[in-house]
Formats: structure tokens, sequence, C-alpha cells
């Protein structure tokens, strides 16, 4: 009896899980889903949750993973406006926004098929956009010319409605990844950055040049007049040592031979500041004042006057 008892439970909880299979199905939180009778569209599920249906083959259950995907172009020549050619990859970020425009469009439920059909629209996107900007929106050495963003959220701004409206995908996020030159491009931005560096240098030459001048001008106009300070500080003190010359001039014109007397000891102390060894004549002036005898009375008289003179 017993054993009866749990056969018909097992029994029980079987059908039970087997009817639960056939008549309900469950939504992940990662997942959307869209409901078919016959092959054709009944109903969007975008809620997680337990839900019913008919059994198979009625009503059948599409299931698509509603988390972000990313999707990177390939490394693919554009031109700019000005007729520049550049390599570039852009990345986006997509996700499932309509399940029912999703199905109808991908019918296979293949996420590399949808992303074949992106990659389609994210070329004319990116070539359109592009082919709006000059060469120096997106390379040049001025970082006040690049407008990277600019560029990013007309890219974003033109696909979004297309990717939503044709093939009920949101496209989340859109980048640019590299950008590359061609190398027949190459050489021509070279030329171009070498240029602009030559200009900058000239620029920089020309603003040290006219600094250098600046500080020439006032370092001239300084030594102009310390030296105009310096030649009215001299000629004051010319003027002062002739006055006191002049003083002195009188008392030698009045006591002619002191002053000749004075010189001649003043040669006399110029000849011997150092040690030295002199060989001349008794008579050979001013050395005839050392002589004895005839020496003595004029050099005491010129003692005298001189003192008379102080």
């Amino acid at each position: 009896m017993k054993k009866r008892s749990l056969t018909i439970i097992a029994g029980l909880a079987l059908a039970i899980i087997f009817g639960f299979r056939l008549f309900a199905f469950q939504v992940r939180q990662t997942e959307v889903a869209v409901v078919t009778t016959f092959g054709k569209y009944s109903r969007s599920i975008e809620d997680p949750g337990l839900y019913w249906r008919a059994p198979l083959p009625i009503q059948k259950v599409h299931k698509f993973d509603n988390r972000i995907h990313t999707f990177e172009r390939v490394f693919e020549q554009t031109s700019t406006r000005d007729r520049r050619n550049l390599l570039i990859t852009v990345f986006i970020g997509w996700k499932v926004d309509n399940p029912r425009t999703f199905l109808e469009r991908f019918a296979s439920n293949d996420v590399k098929e949808a992303e074949k059909t992106l990659e389609s629209l994210v070329r004319d996107t990116k070539n359109a956009v592009v082919g709006r900007h000059p060469f120096r929106h997106l390379i040049s050495t001025n970082p006040e010319e690049l407008q990277f963003d600019e560029i990013e959220n007309e890219m974003l701004s033109d696909i979004q409605p297309k990717a939503k409206d044709s093939f009920g995908i949101q496209i989340e996020l859109l980048g640019i990844k590299a950008i590359g030159i061609p190398e027949s491009t190459t050489t021509k931005v070279f030329d171009r950055m070498k240029e602009e560096r030559q200009r900058l240098v000239k620029q920089f030459s020309g603003e040290g040049e006219r600094e250098a001048q600046k500080i020439r001008s006032n370092a001239d106009a300084e030594r102009q007049r310390i030296l105009s300070d310096a030649e009215a500080e001299a000629t004051r003190i010319r003027g002062q040592g002739d006055a006191k010359a002049a003083e002195f001039y009188a008392v030698f014109e009045e006591e002619p031979e002191l002053a000749i007397f004075l010189r001649q000891l003043k040669s006399v102390e110029e000849s011997l500041k150092e040690r030295s060894t002199v060989i001349i004549g008794p008579e050979t002036p001013p050395f005839n004042i050392l002589m004895s005898g005839s020496g003595d009375l004029p050099m005491l008289q010129a003692q005298e006057k001189a003192g008379d003179a102080k």
C-alpha cells in the first residue's frame, strides 16, 4: 500500500513537472522573450518571472539575451571633408530593445547575424559623419582643433534611430577605438606637422628676440645712467682737486725754490721705493740734494719754508 502511494505521488510530481514544462516557462532577469502562436507574433515579455503558454506546436517562446553586447568594426579607410584618408576603428555597445522587431528581422535568433547587419550600419554612419569633418578634427597638433567627442556623439545620434526602428536594437554607446593613417598620407601629415613646428619655432624665436632686445635696451639705459652719475661724480671730485691744487700752486708761486725742492724729494722717494742700488754723479739731480755740504743749507732753508707754507 505504501509503495503504491509513493508511486502515485512520484507520478503526480512528474506529471506536474511535465505540465509546467509544457504550459509554463521562465524569463530570467537578463532575458526578454517573444511568444508566437502558430508562428505569428503573440506577445513580448520584458519583465522576469514565470509565465503560462500553450504547449508546442501551438505556441513557441523565443528568448533573447538582454545584456549589452560589444561589437567592433574592422580597421577601414574613410575620407574626411578635405579628402584626406584615415583608417578608423569604431566600437558600439548594443542590446535588444524591441524583441518583436528583432525576431522579425533575425528569425534565426543569431547574434552574429545581427552584428553582421550592424556592421553595414556602422560603416555607413562612420563614413557619413567623418565626411562632414576636416582632417584636423581627428588628427592635429593643436588640442583645441580636435573634436572626438562631437564626432562620436554625431555618430551615436545618427545610428540610434536607424538601429531601433529597423532592427529593434538599442545602441547604448559608440566610440572611436583607433585612428591610423595610410602610408600615402603619412608623408603629407609629417610635412604638415613639420611646417607647424617650424611656425612655432619662428614664433618663439621672434618672441625671444623681442624680449632680448627689451632687456638689452633696459641694460643700455641703466648703463648710461650709471656712467652719467659716475661722470658727474668724477667732475665734482676733479673740481675739488683742482681747487685744492690751486691753493698749493699759489704757495709754490711765492716760493719757487720750495717747489723745486719738494719735487726733487718726490722724485727721490719714487726712485727709492724699493730696495735699489743707484750709481750717479754728485751733481745729478735730484740726488744732488743728498750730498753733504752744499746741499745742507738749501735743504734746511727748504724745510723752514715748507713749514712756513703749512
